[in-house]
C-alpha cells in the first residue's frame, strides 16, 4: 500500500501540471482578447500624463537613467496597419539638471513622434507595440506561429504564462490573471553599448472604457531602470486614426564624410558626430568613439586615407552617455586603447562583459579583451610633437565624468554637450543660460585655456566653424 501511495504522488501532480497546461495558445489568446474587449478594435486613443525617461543619458554610470515630466501624453495606434501618433508635453524633471536627454528643458517642450504604416521606423514599431500595448501583445503572439503556454505561480498568484519568439529571435512572455488580463510582458532587446537587455511592461489597474479595458498605469522598464510610468485617465476604443500614411520607405542614405585640415597631422572629421584623428609618431589617435559600428567604420576609413599606414592606437572617450559611446566596442575590436576618465573603465568592463547575440556587433564576433588608459583631472598624451591635453570637466551636471580635450598649439578646444550650437550663430545672448554651457566656459577659465576654436561634438548642420566668441555670447560675456 506504501508503494502505491508513493507512486500515485507523482502521478497525481503530472496530472494536476497536464490540467493546468492543457490549454492551448490559441484558445488562451481568443479568450485573453475577449476579455480585454479587443475582438473588434482596431484603433486606440489613450491619454494620461507620467514620467519618461532616457536610457542611456544618466549623470553617472551607477544612477537611473534620466527623468522627465510628461505634462500630457496622448497616443493614437492603428493596430492592423501599424501606425502610431504620439503628442506630449515635457517638462524637466531633474532639478537642478542632471544627465543628457536634451537637458536642461525650459518652460515646456512640444514632442510629435509619427510612425506611419510604411515609414522606415514601421519595421520596428509592431514589437514596441508588442511591449506597450496588450492587445498588440496578443496580436503578436498569435502571429508568432510557435506560442506556448503553461502555469506559473509567482508572489502567490497564479498565472497563464504565454510564450513565443520574437521578431528579434528573443523570447518573449506575457503573464495573464486569472481574470485573463494581461499583467506583465517582458522581452530581450539589443542595445548598442549595453547589449541583450531585458524590456519589460507591467500593466495594473484596468478599467472599462466603451467596453473595452485597459490597464490605467503603465510602467516599462529597460536595463533594469523605468523608461515609461504612464497614468491613463482617457482612452477612446476605435477612435479616428487619421496617421498619414508615408508610403514604401525610402532607401537609407548614409551621412557623407567629410574632413578638415585643424593644423599639421590633426584632422576634424565630419558627416556625424564631430571626431578628431591626429597624427603621432607612429600610430593615430582618434577623438570621440560615438554613435555605432557603422559610424566608427566611416571614421577609420577616413583616418586611415588622411593618415595612411598607421595603427589606430587610441581612442579618446569624452564620455559614457550612449550616444557618444555606443562606437567604442569597435574601436576596442581594433585593438584600440580606450582612454577615458576614471569612473568609466568598470563600468565598461562590466557592460562589454554582456553577450550581444540578439545584434552581433563587430567585438562580439571578432572578441577582444578592451584595454584602458584613465584620466583623474589631466592627462597629456604627446610623441614630443603632437600634444593632446585632456582634462576633467568638474561640477558638470551633464555627466560626472566628462573629458575636454585641448589642443594647445592648434588652441582648439573639443567638447561634448556644454555648448550645442544652434543652426544659425548666436549674436545675443539666451534669455536664459544653459548651466552646462556657463559650466564649459567656468572650466576653461579655471584650466586657463588658450581657446579660440570650439569643436562640439553635436557639429551644426551646416558645418560652420564655431569660435570661443560665440560661446561667450552664449552665457553673457560678449
Amino acid at each position: 500500500m506504501i508503494r502505491k501511495w508513493m507512486v500515485a504522488v507523482p502521478l497525481f501532480a503530472i496530472l494536476a501540471w497536464a490540467a493546468g497546461t492543457g490549454q492551448d495558445a490559441k484558445t488562451v489568446i481568443s479568450s485573453a482578447t475577449t476579455a480585454l474587449g479587443a475582438d473588434k478594435l482596431k484603433t486606440i486613443e489613450f491619454s494620461g500624463s507620467g514620467f519618461d525617461y532616457v536610457i542611456g543619458q544618466a549623470p553617472n554610470p551607477t544612477s537611473p537613467w534620466p527623468k522627465f515630466i510628461d505634462k500630457t501624453y496622448t497616443r493614437v495606434v492603428d493596430l492592423d496597419a501599424p501606425a502610431s501618433r504620439l503628442q506630449r508635453i515635457r517638462t524637466q524633471g531633474e532639478n537642478p539638471p542632471r544627465g543628457g536627454g536634451q537637458q536642461p528643458i525650459v518652460g515646456e517642450q512640444t514632442q510629435n513622434q509619427v510612425v506611419a504604416a510604411g515609414s522606415p521606423q514601421a519595421a520596428s514599431l509592431r514589437d514596441e507595440l508588442m511591449m506597450t500595448l496588450p492587445y498588440s501583445f496578443l496580436r503578436s503572439a498569435a502571429a508568432a506561429g510557435d506560442a506556448t503556454v503553461k502555469s506559473q505561480t509567482m508572489g502567490g498568484k497564479k498565472y497563464t504564462v504565454l510564450s513565443f519568439t520574437g521578431q528579434n529571435k528573443a523570447a518573449v512572455r506575457g503573464y495573464l490573471n486569472s481574470d485573463d488580463l494581461v499583467e506583465k510582458v517582458e522581452t530581450k532587446i539589443d542595445n548598442n553599448v549595453l547589449g541583450d537587455i531585458p524590456f519589460e511592461t507591467a500593466f495594473s489597474d484596468y478599467k472599462d472604457f466603451g467596453g473595452v479595458k485597459f490597464p490605467t498605469h503603465i510602467v516599462q522598464k529597460q536595463g533594469g531602470y523605468p523608461v515609461l510610468d504612464l497614468t491613463v485617465t482617457d482612452v477612446k476604443p476605435n477612435a479616428p486614426a487619421n496617421i498619414a500614411n508615408a508610403g514604401a520607405a525610402p532607401a537609407a542614405v548614409a551621412p557623407t564624410v567629410s574632413s578638415e585640415k585643424l593644423g599639421d597631422g590633426v584632422y576634424l572629421i565630419l558627416g556625424g558626430y564631430a571626431a578628431l584623428a591626429v597624427d603621432f609618431k607612429d600610430y593615430i589617435v582618434i577623438v570621440e568613439g560615438g554613435q555605432n559600428d557603422q559610424r566608427t567604420a566611416a571614421v577609420i576609413a577616413e583616418a586611415r586615407k588622411l593618415i595612411p599606414n598607421k595603427p589606430i592606437k587610441y581612442v579618446v572617450n569624452t564620455h559614457h552617455h550612449f550616444d557618444h559611446s555606443g562606437g567604442l566596442r569597435a574601436y576596442v575590436a581594433e585593438g584600440a586603447i580606450v582612454v577615458t576618465q576614471q569612473i568609466n573603465k568598470p563600468y565598461y568592463q562590466k557592460i562589454w562583459a554582456n553577450p550581444h547575440t540578439i545584434a552581433p556587433d563587430k567585438l562580439s564576433q571578432n572578441p577582444r579583451k578592451p584595454k584602458f588608459e584613465t584620466v583623474a583631472e589631466k592627462k597629456v598624451m604627446t610623441d614630443g610633437n603632437q600634444v593632446i591635453e585632456l582634462y576633467h570637466q568638474q561640477n558638470y551636471g551633464h555627466n560626472d565624468g566628462m573629458l575636454l580635450v585641448y589642443l594647445p598649439k592648434e588652441k582648439v578646444l573639443l567638447e561634448a554637450d556644454g555648448f550645442n550650437p544652434p543652426p544659425q550663430p548666436l549674436t545675443r545672448t539666451p534669455a536664459s543660460i544653459s548651466p552646462y554651457t556657463a559650466n564649459l566656459e567656468a572650466n576653461i577659465e579655471r584650466l586657463k585655456l588658450d581657446v579660440e576654436r570650439i569643436i562640439p561634438v553635436h557639429y551644426p548642420a551646416d558645418n560652420r566653424k564655431v569660435m570661443k566668441a560665440e560661446l561667450l555670447t552664449a552665457v553673457g560675456k560678449n
